[in-house]
């Protein structure tokens, strides 16, 4: 009869510390060899948490380890060196990533994706890039995506090729530095707009000031966090007179009962 250990561990760092240690103890595994074959097996996901399936057999005392992979969108800011993708990523960009970096995610999340040959899996990918803002060879997702129409990238992307020179690496963490400067340089442009207009629109509703806001194309995230919320109206206050009114009604009524007795 066999059991299974499910655990999250950092790639290439597990050890026989809690949570596998003490699951695989009352096995009577070798607890060394079933972390160095996890370790093996999860090298390429440093620095990211993975999930790994242990199955051991109690009378043979043998197991077997498989590796799950993190969702796309992590080896993707793992692979650019960003800790998260663009807030609003039809504006934004956060990062560049070569074909051969997208090659490299999808083989890695081969077994996940739904396409059938080596093209369609890095379409897959591309397609996630594009919703976190991150480029491919310098351009938006769905600009990649037509250029791999055109047979673009097709022969790198059939040879599999993943790795980059130094050279090549470098230029990339420059150009991420260069896209984080520009998006940092809009969102202030953004909102000293935004903070203008507020400003200049003082005493109108707050619906009002929303309507321009937005015509001025300013980010939904950032025109929450900007625009107060408005306070309740001297109308409201009113609505409530009424109320009181019929409970002055309502006390009246026991005093007529009164008369009566």
């Amino acid at each position: 009869m066999a059991d299974v250990i499910e655990a999250m561990v950092e790639g290439g760092k597990a050890s026989a510390a809690p949570p596998l240690g003490p699951a695989l103890g009352p096995m009577g595994v070798n607890i060394g060899q079933v972390i160095a074959e996890i370790n093996n097996k999860t090298q390429h996901f440093k620095g990211m948490q993975v999930p790994v399936k242990i199955v051991v057999d109690k009378e043979s005392k043998s197991f077997e380890v498989s590796v799950g992979t993190p969702p796309a969108s992590a080896l993707i800011k793992k692979e650019a060196n960003i800790e998260k993708g663009a807030g609003n990523p039809l504006a934004d960009k956060v990062a560049d990533l070569r074909i051969e970096q997208i090659i490299k995610i999808s083989k890695m999340k081969e077994g996940d994706l739904l396409g059938k040959e080596p093209v369609a899996k890095v379409k897959e990918i591309i397609g996630t890039c594009h919703s976190m803002g991150v480029l491919v060879e310098g351009l938006p997702g769905r600009d990649a995506l037509r250029e791999i129409e055109k047979g673009k990238f097709v022969d790198k992307i059939k040879a599999g090729k993943t790795e980059l020179t130094q050279e090549e690496l470098k230029a990339l963490e420059n150009e991420r530095k260069r896209l984080a400067e520009e998006a940092e340089k809009r969102k202030a442009d953004l909102e000293a707009k935004a903070k203008a207009i507020i400003t200049a629109m003082a005493g109108k509703s707050r619906g009002e000031i929303k309507a321009k806001l937005v015509e001025a194309k300013i980010p939904t995230l950032m025109i929450e966090a900007l625009l107060p919320v408005e306070a309740p109206t001297a109308a409201g206050a009113k609505g409530a007179a009424p109320a009181a009114g019929g409970d002055k009604k309502a006390e009246a009524a026991p005093k007529k009962d009164e008369k009566k007795k």
